[in-house]
């Protein structure tokens, strides 16, 4: 009798490597549940090396482009697994829709750090932390009661706004609550009865934008978004206003948002850019009234081997013929509209 063949399951993982993603314990589940056709993640596997296993696949763990040719080649295939954490436009949603094929992305492991991030910048923010750090490393500091504390701020109490209300906006209400302010979500994914039911208040941009001491801007980059957040939403602010970018720069009329920093009008904490690097000249480097990050919210070590622990739950309760779980599933009617830019 011969025996039954292993499933067999395909790693891409680039930019993610394999050691990092998967510790051993992990690694030993996963070979446990099929035959693993390793790639290292240092450089993403060749098309050719795709298309060899791709058509006895049960699961790609990674980042192949799969338009519907490849997917008609690919009969036995269950689920796609993104590790590198944004849907990228590279597949056929809609085809893995029709097959029921789920495409899951590990995205959501990074939700609390840059959580706790962006509420560190804008603490930062609101007492000049960053700043004061700095006077005192050139010798300029001012003493206490000598006016470096005159428009510092506390965030007891303060209104402030969630702009997208994603796997990092759900990360962030929770630390923002015990300040016992109001908070203000705009978010036109979701519907206002669930807003409510979260215990945040739905509002429009601009009502963000006009109540709030700290704005956070933490939605994806969508098709109906791009530059949507320009220097009229600036202006509503009040006088010192924070605004702490933390999840994608392609929202924001970036030179807008520096323009109003410069100015003295708000007050900007950014993690993200247009473009990355950042370019050496970028005049963000000599604008007053910023805090900047070069993109570290998400990506710290502990986090690393969590992705390989939800890709194999997820697997362990797919080849059971049970709903995945733990990583976050692609809506087809939204995941078109995605324009996250992938990691370079």
């Amino acid at each position: 009798m011969n025996p039954v063949p292993r499933p067999l399951i395909l790693l891409d993982p680039h930019p993610r490597r394999v050691d990092l993603i998967f510790d051993a314990s992990t690694k030993a589940r996963l070979e446990a549940l099929g035959d693993v056709v390793w790639h290292d993640g240092t450089t993403t596997a060749p098309e050719e090396h795709i298309d060899r296993y791709l058509p006895e696949a049960i699961a790609l763990i990674g980042q192949s482009a799969l338009p519907k040719e490849r997917l008609d080649r690919a009969p036995r295939l269950k689920v796609v697994f993104n590790v590198e954490g944004n849907f990228q436009p590279n597949i056929d949603y809609g085809e893995c829709y029709r097959r029921g094929i789920p495409v899951l992305s590990t995205g959501p492991v990074f939700a609390k750090p840059v959580a706790e991030m962006a509420l560190g910048m804008a603490l930062a923010s609101a007492r000049r932390i960053h700043e004061a750090d700095a006077s005192i490393r050139a010798g300029q500091e001012k003493l206490y009661g000598r006016g470096d504390n005159q428009d510092s701020f506390l965030l007891f109490g303060k209104t402030v706004s969630l702009v997208g209300f994603g796997n990092l906006g759900r990360a962030l209400l929770p630390l923002l609550k015990v300040f016992g302010g109001e908070v203000l979500v705009c978010d036109p994914w979701i519907h206002p009865a669930v807003l409510r039911e979260a215990g945040v208040i739905p509002a429009p941009l601009n009502e963000c934008f006009r109540r709030s001491s700290v704005v956070f801007l933490l939605a994806a980059s969508t098709t109906e978004n791009a530059g949507q957040i320009d220097g009229s939403y600036f202006k509503l602010m009040p006088q010192g206003a924070i605004v702490v970018l933390a999840s994608r720069a392609d929202i924001v009329n970036f030179e807008a948002l520096l323009d109003a920093a410069a100015s003295g009008h708000i007050r900007a904490a950014i993690d993200v850019w247009p473009e990355e690097p950042i370019p050496l000249g970028h005049r963000a480097r000599l604008t007053p009234n910023t805090l900047l990050q070069a993109h570290r919210s998400g990506n710290i070590p502990e986090i690393w081997p969590q992705m390989g622990e939800m890709v194999v739950d997820d697997l362990e309760q797919i080849l059971k013929g049970l709903p995945p779980q733990r990583c976050q599933c692609a809506q087809w009617e939204t995941v078109s509209k995605v324009r996250s830019k992938p990691i370079s």
